[in-house]
């Protein structure tokens, strides 16, 4: 590349020397005739020439580096697109699963929460059934400590009642029958039956 700027720059010294200085003699060329004009088309025939191979030369390296580079540069681009597509594709993929994994995760939720409920139900009925039982037994035990004490208090009364009505009956009159009474049994109970 450096080769190609020099041999342009000398082609263009070399050109710029071959034309004439000043104008005046500009216009005694065009009114004679150039007796240098075949010297100046040699020249200019030459540095064209020499111009042309030069870039003829170096030119179409530099193209084809350039081509490559664009090239890479467009095969780079292609797989960028493509991992573009590939990460856009994926995305959108699990964007559908999102929904059906947001879907399944309600559902599971939904029968996660149903068998908490139904286990708490039968948790709270277990209770209950240990509470009913406990509170039926709790009253049977009341119930009977009442009944006895109901029995106590009815036998304490028959008792009273008895004591009054005998106090009332009560005579020495009667006390006498009552001790003879039992003197009598007590004494044939001690004495042996004979045998007849």
């Amino acid at each position: 590349m450096r080769r190609a700027t020099l041999a342009v720059a000398l082609g263009l010294a070399f050109a710029s020397y071959a034309l004439p200085q000043d104008s005046a003699a500009q216009k005694q060329d065009a009114e004679q005739g150039d007796p240098w004009i075949w010297w100046k088309w040699a020249n200019f025939l030459i540095l064209a020439g020499g111009l042309g191979y030069l870039i003829r030369k170096h030119v179409p390296p530099l193209f084809q580096k350039q081509s490559a580079d664009i090239q890479s540069a467009l095969a780079e681009a292609a797989k960028i697109k493509q991992e573009a597509t590939a990460y856009a594709a994926s995305v959108e993929t699990r964007l559908a699963n999102l929904q059906n994994e947001i879907q399944r995760l309600r559902e599971s939720a939904h029968s996660e929460m149903t068998a908490e409920s139904e286990r708490i139900r039968r948790e709270t009925e277990h209770h209950l059934q240990r509470i009913r039982e406990q509170t039926a037994q709790e009253i049977e035990l009341m119930t009977r400590a009442a009944k006895d004490e109901l029995r106590k208090y009815a036998a304490e009364l028959a008792i009273g009642l008895a004591e009054e009505r005998i106090r009332f009956r009560m005579n020495p009159e009667t006390q006498d029958r009552l001790v003879n009474g039992f003197v009598h049994d007590m004494h044939e109970r001690a004495t042996p039956r004979t045998a007849n």
